[in-house]
């Protein structure tokens, strides 16, 4: 068996996951997906995209309502938090998961390696923050005419993984393409060397947007071409999910993204104790939690994510336990 094999999903998993997110039937890709004729479109992959965004939440709840506070990047437990207990993930688990439903579904995809900005954390002086997750895809274009001629052998960048500031829908490699973000939000990529490289001969995909035309450009995370392998994650993960100074151990957060007529317009964000709904440029503040209690119901009555008592347990004596 070839080392580049990767898990994949049976056909049962991959119906639960998409009537999970509520893709249309009309969405529905025809089965078996290995075909060639049944690879994955354009088409499609943006429509999943969305539908995982504003059905499956960026979160940390593992590293606080848990009694174990860790994180697997095991694709089955992956699939059972998201499908089957209605979680969602951060970084690492929501782009593995989300590659791996790719991969099942007959797409053509790897995982790599992205670096965040220190602007998008509020450190000012430039620069970037180590290795985080996004996906790349090749764009077969083998079931419609049309997307042979546009996409055949063009590669997207897709990230379901970075929350609030992350795309919306698949970015193809193309420098200074700047396409639309969520209301007037821009996006673009930028081929180019980064600051802190010491070899100004290396190239990156740097990812920015901006407000929108009158605004700034802002760098939110780099990326390279290079394909990154379950352990090179597993090392990643560990750091990220067990340090003191990671912002995920010591910030509990939740958020999706809201959409209307299958367009995504805004964001549902649950940071610490609130609650705040930001659509077409306007911020809501919908709730402030005080106790457990209170967030725990919030995390229900926004997100759908319904704690077990061993799960409310878990946070208990932590620094991010709201005590009132």
């Amino acid at each position: 068996m070839s080392l580049s094999n990767r898990p994949i999903y049976t056909q049962a998993q991959l119906s639960g996951y998409l009537n999970h997110i509520n893709l249309p039937n009309k969405y529905h890709p025809p089965t078996p997906a290995s075909a060639p004729q049944n690879r994955g479109t354009l088409e499609l992959l943006t429509v999943l995209q969305r539908h995982q965004l504003a059905k499956v939440p960026f979160e940390n709840l593992s590293l606080h309502y848990s009694k174990h506070h860790s994180i697997s990047l095991d694709p089955h437990d992956l699939f059972d938090k998201v499908v089957g207990r209605g979680h969602g993930g951060y970084c690492m688990e929501n782009n593995c998961f989300f590659g791996t439903v790719l991969r099942s579904l007959g797409f053509d995809v790897y995982s790599a390696g992205a670096r965040v900005s220190n602007a998008t954390n509020g450190v000012s002086g430039g620069g970037y923050q180590g290795w985080y997750t996004t996906s790349h895809f090749r764009g077969r274009g083998r079931k419609e005419d049309w997307l042979t001629v546009m996409i055949e052998g063009q590669r997207y960048m897709v990230d379901v993984g970075f929350g609030s500031d992350g795309p919306t829908h698949p970015l193809p490699l193309v420098h200074d393409e700047v396409t639309y973000g969520i209301g007037p939000q821009e996006v673009r990529l930028l081929h180019m060397s980064i600051e802190q490289n010491t070899d100004p001969t290396q190239r990156m995909w740097v990812y920015e947007h901006r407000n929108d035309e009158q605004s700034p450009w802002m760098a939110v995370y780099s990326f390279t071409e290079l394909e990154f392998l379950p352990p090179d994650y597993t090392i990643i993960n560990f750091y990220t999910s067990t340090s003191r100074t990671s912002f995920f151990t010591y910030t509990v957060i939740c958020t999706k993204m809201v959409m209307e007529s299958d367009d995504v317009v805004g964001t549902l964000t649950l940071f610490v104790a609130d609650v705040k709904r930001r659509t077409r440029g306007k911020t809501d503040h919908l709730e402030s939690c005080e106790t457990e209690e209170q967030r725990i119901k919030a995390l229900e009555k926004y997100f759908g994510i319904a704690l077990s008592e061993e799960e409310k347990d878990g946070i208990r004596g932590m620094v991010t336990e709201l005590k009132g």
